[in-house]
């Protein structure tokens, strides 16, 4: 996951690339974002890329927040996934895999200790 974004009114989370272990960009996004009305706290994880911003909805928007990210540089809104999204592909991702697992016991009970058996099912 390159982009992220979940939003509950009053605390939004962002991960992006542009933030990962980049303590200059850590400073310029507390700083900006500390100025702005409404914002009562920013954490950066610098080791995720992960910003987390606390603020009150009554006063800044989330879109607000984000635009600003955004106009920075710090954030592509068309690269983000939404924590719906997210939960979806690895829902996905792991019925895949479970799937696979089946499959490959259902094939190697079938024709378990048995080459015949192998060799007819290839033919």
């Amino acid at each position: 996951m390159s982009h992220y974004i979940h939003n509950v009114p009053g605390r939004l989370r962002v991960k992006s690339p542009a933030v990962k272990k980049n303590t200059d960009a850590a400073v310029e996004i507390r700083k900006i974002l500390s100025a702005m009305n409404g914002i009562a706290t920013v954490d950066i994880n610098l080791i995720t890329g992960s910003v987390l911003i606390n603020y009150n909805p009554a006063t800044v928007q989330y879109k607000d927040i984000v635009g600003t990210l955004q106009r920075k540089g710090y954030f592509d809104t068309s690269k983000a996934i939404t924590n719906d999204q997210y939960i979806q592909r690895a829902a996905s991702k792991a019925g895949n895999i479970v799937g696979k697992a089946i499959f490959g016991t259902f094939v190697e009970k079938a024709f378990e200790g048995s080459a015949l058996s192998l060799i007819t099912f290839l033919i």
